[in-house]
């Protein structure tokens, strides 16, 4: 078997595609081809990191901005319901042969591990996927974020974001037909050419330590393995 193009992988995968076409929750469906997904990557020898956001559930912004209740409040609200989610896909990655870790920034410790950078390193390197939930811990700072830290953390080669769609466009290609792919490109031509890839406190991160986005989509059958293995699928944004 020949080796993957990335050793260590930091998948972000989106909270709110677990719910399916069901807008809340989770369809079974969805789990599943992610965890197939998920094992195929690790079948090729990847290791591999997930962070969850926790859109399914609840969005702490925009909850404590249509509810009337305080910010810090929500996003730990936010922060629990991924919590909640790194234990389904747990579930379902376990129930598809694969050896699985759900390490939390909040101190959860009857249903998982509080979150030690050794310690998840030293999992990666037995073969287990690890779960990073929590988000960062603290509130205003998006799960993309949380994403792009605990890649950085983890010494990963990519970050790979897993969404409704296949890559980054010219404009949204679900409002605007003519929108066009593209297939590679830099941060600073992301950046001048206002192309929402993450919130910008993550993008800035990625950028400022060279760590590359992949950006797929999620649904995609082998578009994950395809990703590791070095093929051409979504968009790459690298440094130069």
């Amino acid at each position: 078997m020949a080796d993957p193009a990335y050793k260590r992988i930091l998948l972000k995968l989106s909270g709110e595609a677990l719910a399916g076409s069901q807008g809340f929750g989770f369809d079974p469906s969805v789990l599943n081809h992610i965890a197939r997904e998920v094992k195929a990557v690790h079948d090729l020898g990847c290791q591999l990191g997930i962070v969850v956001g926790g859109g399914n559930i609840i969005r702490g912004e925009a909850f404590s901005a249509g509810g009337g209740i305080d910010r810090t409040a929500a996003d730990h609200m936010g922060m629990m319901g991924t919590i909640i989610n790194g234990l389904a896909i747990q579930a379902a990655l376990e129930g598809h042969g694969v050896p699985t870790r759900v390490q939390s920034a909040i101190a959860v410790d009857e249903v998982c591990e509080p979150f030690i950078r050794r310690r998840a390193i030293r999992h990666l390197e037995k073969g287990r996927v690890v779960v990073f939930a929590g988000g960062t811990g603290n509130p205003y700072f998006t799960t993309d974020t949380a994403g792009v830290l605990r890649a950085l953390e983890i010494d990963a080669n990519v970050i790979i974001k897993a969404t409704k769609v296949d890559g980054i466009y010219t404009a949204d290609p679900r409002k605007d037909p003519d929108a066009k792919r593209y297939d590679r490109l830099t941060f600073d031509q992301t950046l001048e050419q206002r192309l929402g890839v993450m919130d910008m406190t993550a993008f800035t991160l990625c950028r400022e330590n060279s760590l590359p986005v992949l950006v797929l989509d999620m649904f995609a059958t082998g578009a994950m393995a395809m990703a590791a293995s070095g093929g051409q699928i979504g968009t790459l944004v690298t440094i130069s």
